[in-house]
């Protein structure tokens, strides 16, 4: 009997393994452009949308009059101390494709069915490229749903462009930390083209289209990456030590010795309602 249990178990196993063993041989790295390894940000850019502007009105983003003057509210909060439209400073994760400005690094792994990019500073990303068709639903998330496929360009039989569209994306998102914002309906398509550079096989590059209803046409921008051969991989986690609070719309610093303090002159306190009153 032990020995029929044994043999039972061990089927299944040898049948997995075997599916793996011909998943790995069908796979031909070959036929791929060399992803692999960590990539940053090309030195001295910093954490704009558009690295060839810099932040906020520079980025020269092409909002309806209603979405510019949500972005004009940001950076008028933000220049009297607040926090304005950026989500992340309330530990909202870096959604799509903000994440793409890749504020510390991102490692790329191909697979057959899949391509994952993964952060120091976000969940991983996952790029299907099975073939499937977009489903009759999606559940709404951060990094949205992204299908993609592989393209050969050129006619050599290898591939050298991933082309990518994502749906399905939930807020608050913006596009920067300047509060740079997306229309509230989250319906925003992101469509990219993720390459090498033909004459640098460590420079990597996305165009990424997005079209959304806060713009008054797609906005495209170009995203350049250095892949860094001798990385010192970075760990970021927001909730460790971020001492922006959030209370009642409005957003409050925790000082070093664990004291609520306004974020800029004139905020008033946050409703104390819930609390008994104290003696002076």
């Amino acid at each position: 009997m032990a020995f029929s249990a044994s043999l039972r178990l061990a089927v299944p196993a040898a049948v997995l393994f075997a599916a793996i063993a011909t998943n790995a041989r069908a796979f031909d790295e070959s036929k791929y452009p060399d992803f692999a390894g960590v990539w940053r940000k090309p030195i001295g850019i910093g954490n704009q949308w558009d690295q060839t502007k810099p932040l906020g009105r520079a980025q020269e983003p092409p909002l309806t009059p209603e979405y510019q003057a949500i972005f004009e509210a940001s950076l008028a909060d933000q220049k009297a101390g607040g926090q304005g439209n950026d989500a992340p400073s309330r530990c909202v994760p870096f959604a799509m494709p903000r994440v793409m400005t890749v504020v510390f690094d991102m490692e790329i792994v191909v697979t057959p069915a899949a391509t994952y990019m993964l952060f120091a500073h976000s969940m991983p990303r996952r790029i299907l490229t099975d073939g499937r068709d977009w489903p009759q639903e999606i559940e709404p998330t951060f990094l949205g749903l992204s299908i993609g496929r592989w393209i050969d360009t050129d006619g050599d039989g290898r591939y050298d462009v991933l082309e990518i569209e994502t749906r399905g994306l939930k807020g608050p998102r913006t596009y920067e930390g300047t509060g740079l914002p997306f229309h509230a309906d989250n319906q925003t398509v992101v469509k990219e083209r993720l390459f090498l550079d033909n004459g640098n096989p460590d420079a990597l590059r996305d165009e990424i289209t997005v079209f959304d209803h806060a713009l008054t046409r797609p906005w495209t921008v170009t995203k350049r990456y250095r892949r860094d051969r001798n990385p010192v991989r970075l760990e970021y986690n927001c909730s460790e030590d971020n001492h922006h609070v959030l209370i009642g719309g409005q957003d409050y610093f925790l000082s070093g010795d664990d004291t609520l303090m306004p974020s800029k002159k004139g905020q008033p306190p946050p409703d104390l309602r819930y609390f008994g009153t104290t003696g002076k």
